[in-house]
């Protein structure tokens, strides 16, 4: 198949979004329902997966035309797309690269469809940012893995089909030699997902217990016992998609879910509306996010370094959040139903991403790891050092 000029190529983008979306959207209520319909007509129309093999629903095409429908798409994308943010930036692309052809054939499809949403089972009560030390286990039975344990932090794991989870396959093996990738079905006797209640009043979280439960022995995501190298994969996705792929909403959407910075276009409506954008500070901060969305967008463009978007993530966010409470008037946090002067507007959803923000300092891994692997990994300093890394994990001492 030929690939399109790139200048057809953003015509299509351009005539989806301008004429095909709206008429999707319309009379669509609720989270799940919108973005179920979004991603539908986006695989429908061949924009779902432009990197993707033309076998599995992608278009087979490179970077320049991944660019072109990012700069396209730019704003536009609606903010219920976080429900697939798990699945369609980050345990797809895994399966993708990793997985082998009866998992692409059985996952890659659907899910790029929004016919599947996903969670990701990684941390534990005892093993958050030292990852590598989960107890999760998984034991082979004849053609079923037999897995038991806790995660915790799981987003969407109420609303998810399957999880991508990493549990421990070999406990005689070093720490980060014995952990396998699997692909999790949540709908199963084993599995019990309790919801934890933020003080935004939300359940994003969830902690997930599994007793005995099965996975199919041939779900594995790589190799047995070689999880690590595809967990790391995963989390470079993660970041990525937190990180430059948080700037894609749609400026007007107005959406709880995610973790995206408020974009500028709503703090400037809302100093319009506080009458504060002739105040010297303000203006100021409107600049500097404003600078801060070109900048990200251009490094994005670039190819940056996963670590870098996420970074940018947490300060963008927390400065917008803090922006937005200032605009408003002490209480923000406490925002009542009567605030709103248009009614378009979600009256608690300043609000909500007020008390949302710290959350951006942790989730994908905290601003202090992804400055440990910016060290390591981009510019060369040596690893901090560690005494457990050719220690069979039992031997180990654990909490």
């Amino acid at each position: 198949m030929t690939a399109p000029a790139l200048d057809e190529f953003r015509a299509e983008v351009r005539t989806f979004f301008d004429e095909v979306l709206p008429g999707t959207l319309d009379g669509v209520t609720g989270t799940i329902p919108r973005a179920t319909a979004w991603r539908a007509a986006l695989f429908d129309h061949g924009l779902a997966a432009i990197d993707y093999p033309v076998e599995f629903g992608g278009r087979g095409l490179g970077p320049e035309h991944q660019q072109a429908y990012r700069d396209e798409s730019r704003g536009r994308v609606p903010r219920e797309d976080a429900t697939f943010g798990i699945g369609v930036g980050m345990a797809l692309p895994t399966i993708r690269d990793h997985g082998h052809d009866a998992l692409r054939e059985r996952f890659l499809r659907t899910g790029l469809r929004g016919e599947e949403i996903w969670c990701q089972m990684y941390s534990e009560p005892g093993s958050g940012s030292d990852l590598a030390a989960l107890t999760t286990r998984a034991d082979l039975d004849g053609d079923e893995w037999i897995v038991s344990g806790q995660k915790v932090w799981t987003s969407g794991a109420q609303h998810s089909q399957f999880a991508i989870l990493l549990a421990r396959s070999d406990w005689d093996a070093p720490k980060h030699r014995g952990i396998t990738m699997y692909v999790l079905p949540m709908d199963q006797p084993g599995v019990t997902v309790r919801p934890l209640v933020q003080m935004t009043g939300v359940s994003e979280f969830n902690e997930v217990f599994l007793d005995e439960a099965r996975i199919p022995r041939d779900w594995v995501v790589g190799d047995v016992n070689g999880g690590w190298s595809t967990a790391v994969a995963l989390l470079g996705h993660e970041r990525q998609q937190t990180g430059t792929g948080s700037m894609g909403g749609a400026a007007q959407s107005r959406s709880k879910a995610g973790r995206s910075p408020i974009p500028v276009e709503q703090l400037l409506e809302l100093g319009r509306r506080a009458g504060r954008l002739t105040d010297p500070l303000v203006r100021q901060d409107l600049a500097r996010l404003h600078s801060g969305e070109r900048i990200v967008a251009w490094l994005g463009a670039r190819g940056l370094h996963p670590s870098i978007g996420k970074l940018w993530r947490t300060n963008q966010g927390r400065a917008a959040a803090e922006l937005a409470a200032a605009l408003a008037f002490p209480g923000s946090p406490a925002w009542g139903t009567d605030v709103s002067i248009e009614r378009h507007l979600d009256d608690d959803y300043f609000a909500y991403h007020v008390l949302n923000c710290r959350g951006m300092s942790l989730g994908g891994g905290t601003d202090e790891i992804q400055r440990n692997t910016l060290g390591e990994r981009a510019l060369g300093l040596p690893r901090e050092p560690g005494t457990d890394r050719d220690t069979p994990f039992r031997d180990l001492p654990r909490n």
